[in-house]
């Protein structure tokens, strides 16, 4: 289904951007795997990419620079001469009361969230637009879409993802690009590490659907946005929340 096509999965190498970069390969695509600081896990992303048949090349940059988001699309260009996919799925959670939250705190949940897909999305956009196709996914929350107490800046974040998201997709439709969002609910990650065994429960049990989600169940909405079946969708919100949000 994306045989032949480049993605760049920020944030890949580990939890939903692993799965994400893992199904986008299953599909046929080549991928660059990103990460900041965990080469070995990332490496090994790439391993397991090369081992089903398709190409793939651990890249490190931070995303909250501009240079190393260039270089980063740039690395892209150069192995496969194409970039047809960004995913935005870097990422930093935080949970903390307003009032104990820190400027610096504040300033990085931002930075990696929101100026990490700003700069990406401005470093690849000139070659979607030579290409005259491509596809943005940036991965938001249901917390941008329903706020959380203790996650003020978390979910700041991820309402501006949706925000960008609806903004530019009106900007680039016109180019033949896609801009879509993934809004996960609450899925079983390490994210959600720092909870107790009662904590899982309990947050489990306050979902319709009576469950954690799996990575690789919001990596199957990315895939579809990237797929051809989703040519006529742009400017909307996936989420896959278990009944989180309706």
């Amino acid at each position: 289904m994306l045989a032949g096509q480049a993605a760049i999965v920020t944030g890949a190498a580990r939890g939903i951007g692993r799965a994400i970069a893992l199904a986008l390969a299953r599909e046929g695509a080549a991928v660059v795997v990103n990460y900041r600081a965990q080469a070995q896990a990332a490496e090994e992303v790439a391993r397991l990419i090369r081992d089903m048949g398709s190409d793939a090349v651990a890249v490190q940059a931070d995303v909250t620079d501009p240079e190393a988001a260039r270089a980063l699309v740039a690395a892209t260009i150069a192995r496969w001469g194409r970039a047809d996919i960004l995913v935005n799925n870097a990422g930093v959670a935080m949970y903390r009361l307003l009032l104990d939250t820190t400027v610096e705190e504040w300033d990085e949940v931002m930075a990696v969230h929101l100026r990490g897909a700003f700069n990406c999305t401005k470093a690849v956009l000139p070659h979607m637009i030579r290409a005259g196709r491509g596809r943005i996914i940036n991965i938001s929350s249901v917390w941008g879409q329903l706020g959380a107490a203790n996650e003020v800046a978390y979910s700041t974040a991820k309402a501006g993802l949706i925000g960008f998201t609806r903004a530019l997709a009106r900007e680039v439709g016109r180019a033949g690009i896609t801009v879509n969002a993934v809004a996960p609910g609450a899925i079983d990650t390490d994210m959600l590490s720092g909870l107790s065994a009662e904590e899982r429960s309990e947050l489990a049990e306050s979902i319709p659907l009576n469950r954690l989600g799996t990575p690789e169940e919001v990596a199957a909405a990315v895939v579809f946005l990237a797929s051809p079946q989703a040519a006529y969708l742009t400017g909307q919100v996936i989420s896959p929340n278990g009944g989180m949000a309706m």
